[in-house]
């Protein structure tokens, strides 16, 4: 091939356009003074403009991968891994040397031999360290609207295919390079529309313009607007659990996350900022260094700003810089400047362009490419023994097993064992009875051996807490006291087990149990027992399981009934407040689809010859409701919490399968509500809902309660339910060992102050809110007697956010049906501040209010908080559904 010298080829690729292109650099001043090949599709020549010149589309990104493909059809492979919701196509790349692609098959056997320690020799893995390549994944885009990575994986990609020098082809001889370039296409699509829809004659810079202010929801999400990167711990969206599936099969030694951040910063990259989780081992931090190390001297060279340590934790495992540590491997997140456009002008008045993000992220990947290629066998060797000594660990733990018993709750327990498979977790399933640690379990329950080489990932998903370090809690305590704000960055607390609501037993010791792998299925298929029952069938409530069979019954039009007390029916058998109830008199060819509808939903349902119950209420009680199939609406856009509204959407639709309308607030002044039986009110500040909905907004929705709607407020929004007289509540402040008693005189008597503590306390203002909270997981206390809370557990748990404290209903106005648990109870995992433990004991959590004909049910969080707090699911279902058909609308 023709060669061509990097300045000549960069000219073409960079060049500066009115679309603000990178700059054209000489080859000296990049550090890469090397030859390319000529015709090497570049950027410009596959999609038309140069690179960095126009935000490319996830259509036009996966193109141009397409044609490298086409191009190095030896040294490039493109892997699908998935479907977007919107039907994007979810992909990988995989670069090497021609040698190493044609043994990719090899390399993954390999891998997987390294990585299963507690079968391989140590003589095997020796061999395997000396001769298998390094491998590096890089993933780009994760937010959609993080706009540079993108680009730069394109750019990434090129440099190594086209550059003929020794050291580029070294390091491909050396590594696979793993490249997902587009992570979040669905929102990158949404964010690249909006852009330049705005763009006029020229690009501004200005932050207040239409370019830098995206419009609801903004592109950072996916479409049912997650925050991909904390989605890593339930694996809800088909883009991480696809990544997952992909990584598990590969298992690279290092994962860079590469992300943007507010353009008036620089760019940060690993070792990250305290705390670190426990469970991340010191050879990890070691490695860690070593990369951020080698990436500040090529950052140094070409004279860019860096910063690291000082955001940007490794404690919560839910990222995906993090998922991969807690396997063996190194992984960590990359943060750039972001131009959000164009360009854009910092508080410095310099002008940061689109351009400038690509060419750090590129630089940064290069840099970390070549530590991966020179530290090939240290990586392998600290893999090899991380998940070696995790199978010690294992072995050595005096709580080495973990059994789940499903009979509490079969959907959960299913579910989790499933969800602990796709982490790549070993987990069994007993085919017999058996006894272990004083404790009889049936057949069916669920066993995880730590003695695995995923100790440390199952710890981190299972252990009930994982404790901050004691020097950084206490840094954080005394910041407080000197009014200064803590530097926790996201939840403290995500036990599965807690979440999910499972119980479980952990022992030292198990008898010998013939069992079969779980496998990863979510749901297990339901039956029907007696399928040929004269009179119908009951469907124990108290599960997803029998959830999913509520709403596939009614979607398919039966008439379903359902008891709000418990009932002893004359089989014998002891059916929970809200049981499902369906007879032949009400459905016709009932016994035709009832056999399909237990085994998609995972229900066991009984069949019954009598409809005779010798304790509790008969079948035609009038504590048993028809449960009509509502119409549920939900606010939509402005203002409510994109995370919330989709984080609902999804647990209602693709959980429970059941629609959604979305309305946005502007609709809601004079709509037409009649049609619907529940509207639900995402998180959201109380003014803002105020002034979105406007006072005849307000009017109209109370009218449609008063005539017999459920609504329905989740987290915020529950305060705007306080202040608009729908809730018969209050938001507290935070508690006052004594009044500060400033005064509002320009002159007033003195105080004397002997402490600074006594100082530190009188600055507080009078009616301050409760101090933040970071996510906490909280245990909560049930009302067992209200149909609200049928077939719930007495004790669920909940993840707490925030500094809304709300007073309980008095009992002329409700009932609060679940409320937290006492001041040495209420905190279930992570780190909650002393006084909020305090204030925030038995107050509510949800709360029941009748208004005329309808209701209103406020949670005071969010229920369905990044989808992963499974063990609400039924108090959600409840609070729809029991809450419609409890209603007295005029049908």
């Amino acid at each position: 091939m023709k060669l061509t010298k990097l300045v000549v080829q960069l000219a073409a690729l960079l060049s500066c356009t009115s679309w603000s292109a990178l700059a054209a650099e000489p080859a000296q001043q990049l550090g890469l003074a090397i030859d390319y090949q000529a015709n090497s599709p570049t950027i410009e020549a596959v999609l038309g403009y140069p690179g960095g010149s126009r935000i490319s589309s996830p259509e036009a990104i996966e193109a141009y991968f397409n044609a490298l493909a086409k191009a190095y059809p030896e040294q490039v492979q493109v892997h699908s891994y998935g479907r977007s919701w919107e039907g994007r196509n979810l992909y990988y790349v995989v670069i090497s040397s021609a040698e190493n692609m044609a043994k990719l098959g090899a390399y993954q056997a390999n891998i997987a031999a390294l990585s299963a320690a507690d079968s391989t020799s140590s003589k095997q893995a020796e061999q395997l360290i000396q001769s298998m390549p390094a491998s590096v994944w890089l993933s780009y885009g994760v937010h959609g609207n993080e706009i540079s990575s993108p680009e730069a994986a394109m750019l990434t990609a090129w440099h190594l295919l086209a550059a003929t020098d020794a050291t580029t082809q070294g390091y491909l001889d050396q590594a696979y390079v793993f490249i997902d370039p587009v992570q979040n296409p669905d929102g990158r699509a949404r964010f690249v529309s909006r852009y330049y829809m705005t763009a006029g004659l020229e690009h501004s810079s200005d932050r207040l313009s239409a370019e830098h202010n995206e419009p609801w929801p903004s592109g950072r999400s996916n479409h049912y607007l997650f925050d991909l990167n904390r989605d890593w711990l339930a694996l809800t969206q088909p883009e991480i659990a696809g990544q997952v599936d992909a990584l598990l099969k590969n298992m690279p030694l290092v994962y860079v996350d590469l992300h943007e951040m507010g353009g008036d910063t620089s760019y940060y990259f690993t070792p990250e900022a305290e705390p670190y989780n426990p469970l991340i081992t010191e050879t990890q931090r070691k490695a860690l260094w070593t990369i951020g190390e080698n990436n500040g001297k090529w950052f140094d060279q070409h004279g860019y700003d860096y910063y690291t340590r000082e955001v940007f934790d490794a404690f919560y495992p839910g990222y995906g810089a993090s998922w991969p540590l807690y396997h063996g491997a190194i992984s960590m997140t990359y943060e750039m400047a972001s131009a959000r456009g164009h360009k854009f002008r910092t508080k410095d008045g310099e002008i940061l362009t689109y351009g400038d993000g690509v060419q750090r992220h590129f630089i940064a990947s290069i840099a970390t490419i070549e530590t991966v290629a020179k530290e090939r066998q240290q990586l392998l060797q600290s893999y090899w023994d991380y998940r070696q000594q995790a199978v010690q660990l294992g072995r050595q733990s005096k709580q080495r097993y973990w059994v789940f018993n499903p009979q509490h709750d079969a959907a959960a327990a299913r579910r989790l064992a499933g969800l602990l498979t796709r982490h790549g977790v070993k987990v069994e399933q007993a085919e017999q009875d058996f006894k272990a640690c004083g404790n009889q379990y049936a057949a069916g329950s669920f066993i995880v051996d730590s003695a695995q080489p995923a100790y440390y990932m199952l710890r981190t998903l299972l252990d009930k807490d994982i404790a901050m370090d004691a020097d950084f809690i206490a840094e954080q305590e005394r910041r407080r006291k000197n009014n200064l704000a803590d530097e926790i960055y996201d939840v403290t607390a995500w036990s599965l087990p807690q979440m999910f609501n499972v119980s479980y037993q952990t022992c030292a010791k198990l008898p010998r149990v013939a069992t079969v792998a779980a496998g990863t299925d979510l749901i297990k298929p339901g039956q029907v027992n007696q399928a040929d029952a004269k009179v119908g069938f009951i469907v124990p409530w108290g599960d997803m399981n029998a959830g999913r069979f509520l709403t596939a019954a009614l979607r398919e039009g039966l008439t379903v009934k359902q008891t709000d007390l418990p009932f002893t029916h004359s089989n014998g058998k002891r059916y929970p407040a809200g049981s499902l109830i369906l007879t032949h008199a009400d459905n016709a060819n009932l016994a035709a689809i009832i056999q399909d509808l237990a085994v998609a939903s995972g229900a066991q349902v009984d069949g019954v010859n009598s409809s005779w119950v010798t304790d509790g209420p008969n079948f035609g009680s009038n504590n048993v409701q028809r449960v009509h199939a509502p119409q549920i609406a939900m606010l939509w856009d402005e203002p409510v919490s994109s995370l919330n509204a989709g984080h609902t959407r999804f647990v209602i639709e693709q959980q429970f399968n059941y629609p959604v309308t979305a309305i946005r607030a502007a609709q809601l002044a004079g709509a037409n509500l009649s049609q619907y039986q529940v509207l639900i009110m995402p998180a959201a500040s109380s003014g803002a809902l105020q002034a979105a909905l406007g006072e005849r907004g307000q009017q109209n929705i109370q009218d449609w309660v008063a005539k017999g709607g459920v609504l329905i407020t989740l987290g915020s929004s529950s305060a705007w339910a306080v202040d608009a007289e729908f809730l018969s509540s209050a938001l507290e402040s935070v508690v006052q060992t004594k009044a500060p008693s400033h005064g509002d005189e320009k002159r007033v008597e003195g105080l004397l102050f002997k402490q600074r503590e006594e100082l530190m306390h009188y600055i507080q203002a009078d009616h301050a809110d409760p101090y933040w909270t970071a996510g906490v997981i909280t245990r909560l206390q049930v009302d067992q007697e209200h149909w609200l809370s049928a077939g719930v557990k007495p004790e669920v748990f909940a993840v707490t956010v925030g500094n809304q404290i709300f007073r309980p209903l008095t009992i002329d106005h409700g009932r609060n049906i679940v409320n937290y648990a006492g001041p040495n109870e209420v905190l279930a995992s992570g780190y909650l501040w002393a006084e909020n433990q305090q204030q925030l004991a038995y107050k509510p959590y949800l709360m029941w209010q009748p208004q005329g004909r309808g209701m209103v049910i406020s949670f005071t969080q969010e229920p369905t908080y990044r989808a992963y707090l499974d063990g609400l699911n039924i108090l959600l279902m409840n609070a729809i559904f029991a809450g419609a058909s409890h209603a007295s609308p005029l049908r």
